[in-house]
């Protein structure tokens, strides 16, 4: 069925395909027939950060980035949902067009530039909705805010967003945000996860409830420097780290139509670059809960992540080509693997 619908998506604009899948999507979870499209949910709970998790497998942040079709998208069968990138103010995002499939390389790339309705509308979305599963946040900096003062906008979507959050990301590693991966190394990274921290525990405590955090991190780093990431990570008390976020890389998609466009690539090409951060941490952080993300596109895809020493993966490009039978078929390895 998914095969179907995707040979006539994919003749549209890859942006235009989006929005309309979402659509068909609300409209058949309206009808009750998304257990057609992703059959029986998995059941593999696995607690971590404090949280109780259905299954191992969530979808990734970036396709839902308002929370506009949590209902629909949490009818999949994820184990967890995390919607934005969202920031303080709306924004419009980059120009178009600015997302673009590489069917051949099982690859997508984007430059959307944290496009969102901002963080007010979202907490509407998620306070609207029927979803009864966990819900992570993903936050980021607006692009007219200077660098140098980007924890002032993470600060105020955290107060915005915690009481509505199971967990929050920090999203430090978009590369479609000017300077904004400069955030992930050294004081200022140390800076800004403490100022977090901080907040996020002042506001637990008034709360009565702990909502962890998680940093998302780039693959584009040496081991080196995820050494160093994996020490500001520890220092600062945070709860989990997501690992990893699209690349700036191209050699893997060399000479493939669009492969030069400006963005991040995520997908296949991604998947060996984002093993390798995840060994690196779980190197570092021997206890620490990771979530491996790039380049799932099959059960076994899935599996490898978990042997790289991630505890719960995502998926994104793979969930966009393969359509929400991949949730089932990832959760079922994951848990036939956690049961070797």
């Amino acid at each position: 069925m998914y095969a179907l619908a995707r040979s006539i998506l994919f003749r549209l604009d890859a942006e235009t395909a989006h929005g309309r899948a979402l659509g068909a999507l609300d409209l058949a979870h309206r009808l009750r027939l998304t257990g057609l499209l992703a059959g029986a949910r998995v059941d593999d709970p696995v607690e971590l950060m404090g949280l109780r998790f259905p299954n191992r497998v969530g979808l990734a942040a970036g396709l839902d980035k308002n929370a506009d079709h949590l209902d629909a998208l949490g009818a999949l069968g994820f184990g967890f949902v995390e919607v934005g990138t969202v920031t303080p103010k709306p924004q419009d995002g980059n120009p178009k067009p600015r997302l673009f499939r590489l069917p051949e390389g099982g690859a997508i790339i984007n430059r959307m530039g944290f496009n969102n309705a901002g963080v007010d509308h979202l907490v509407a979305r998620v306070k609207a909705s029927r979803y009864d599963g966990v819900i992570g946040i993903n936050i980021g900096k607006n692009l007219t805010t200077p660098v140098e003062r980007a924890v002032d906008d993470y600060l105020v979507c955290l107060e915005k967003v915690h009481a509505h959050a199971h967990y929050v990301t920090v999203n430090i590693s978009s590369p479609n945000t000017p300077g904004l991966r400069s955030l992930q190394f050294g004081e200022q990274l140390d800076a800004l996860l403490g100022s977090l921290r901080d907040a996020g525990s002042r506001l637990d405590q008034a709360a009565g409830r702990r909502v962890p955090l998680a940093v998302k991190i780039a693959p584009d780093m040496s081991d080196d420097e995820v050494g160093l990431v994996a020490g500001s990570i520890a220092r600062c008390g945070i709860d989990a780290v997501i690992a990893t976020n699209t690349t700036i890389s191209r050699e893997a998609v060399a000479g493939l139509p669009h492969a030069d466009e400006q963005g991040g690539l995520s997908g296949r090409p991604v998947f060996e670059a984002s093993n390798r951060v995840i060994r690196e941490l779980r190197r570092h952080l021997p206890k620490l809960p990771i979530i491996g993300v790039g380049g799932i596109d099959s059960g076994e895809a899935a599996t490898a992540k978990l042997e790289a020493g991630a505890d719960l993966v995502q998926l994104y490009s793979g969930f966009i080509y393969r359509g929400p039978a991949l949730v089932g078929e990832c959760a079922r390895a994951l848990k036939a693997a956690g049961q070797r």
